[in-house]
């Protein structure tokens, strides 16, 4: 990676990035962004969303770093956009500024969708509005017993089609799962989130954080290349037709036989021993 680069995240590790906090393990293969303003169940401003999009923007181009983990400080995930630091200037806006802090909002979603890395939600508590959205854009989310997810737009006289929900969601739970939570803006419990297969699994508190940079850990010593072709294929064959998605399928499985992760893992195989994957 550049020296540019390495500045640039290290921007993120508390150097300027005001509402969140950005940290890589040992090898930095791991990285985990934690919403750090447990006073307010760490909602979101004008500046953070504009941070985080930046910061997986950079992630797109970061081939050490292999997975992600969003989580919450202090037992809650995310309360949405801030009440007064958000809300109440929106309220005061013109269509045009709103219209750039909508896009701004959705380029958020766009990018977490768009970065190669599998993005792990931990989720607890509090995970409203905004918050959900960020949950939701995660490709696995793991939670606490005492997770409450809500989308809650509909609640402040705005639609449910808010950064990507009324597209996502339903591929997660269902259409009519989605238009009941998008409509109403009511609770979802865990249990029902983790019936519903929102979260993959639940967990002890104490164990949360701990448990979804395990599982992290797992995908970044896989093939992370072709765990980053997997995400592509997961999101591109969304508007896809049958022939389409079997052809794009088709290139991308022979990119990936193409690599040494694909020999080396045949040779280890053979050998009876663990293969190492480096993405080339």
């Amino acid at each position: 990676m550049s020296n540019a680069m390495n500045a640039r995240r290290r921007r993120f590790k508390g150097e300027s990035a005001k509402h969140f906090r950005f940290e890589t393990d040992d090898d930095g293969r791991v990285a985990t962004i934690t919403l750090d303003r447990p006073d307010k169940k760490n909602p979101l401003t004008f500046e953070s969303y504009q941070e985080l999009g930046d910061l997986f923007r950079l992630l797109g181009r970061a081939s050490d770093v292999r997975a992600v983990v969003v989580t919450g400080a202090g037992n809650n995930f995310c309360s949405g956009g801030d009440v007064f630091e958000i809300i109440e200037p929106l309220t005061q806006m013109k269509m045009p500024e709103l219209l750039d802090f909508t896009r701004m909002t959705g380029d958020l979603v766009r990018q977490i969708r768009a970065c190669p890395q599998p993005v792990i939600a931990a989720v607890d508590g509090v995970c409203a509005g905004a918050g959900a959205i960020l949950a939701m854009a995660a490709d696995y989310r793991l939670a606490t017993s005492e997770a409450k997810t809500a989308f809650l737009f509909t609640r402040v006289g705005l639609a449910g089609a808010d950064m990507g929900a009324c597209g996502i969601l339903p591929r997660i739970i269902g259409q009519g799962r989605a238009a009941e939570l998008l409509f109403t803006g009511r609770v979802m419990t865990a249990e029902e989130g983790h019936a519903w297969g929102f979260f993959n699994s639940l967990h002890e508190r104490s164990v949360l954080l701990g448990e979804a940079q395990r599982f992290a850990r797992t995908l970044a010593d896989g093939p992370w290349f072709a765990h980053a072709m997997t995400k592509k294929m997961l999101d591109q064959e969304w508007s896809m037709g049958i022939d389409e998605l079997i052809e794009s399928e088709a290139q991308a499985q022979a990119i990936c036989m193409a690599t040494g992760d694909f020999r080396r893992a045949f040779e280890a195989f053979a050998a009876k021993r663990r293969p190492e994957f480096k993405g080339d």
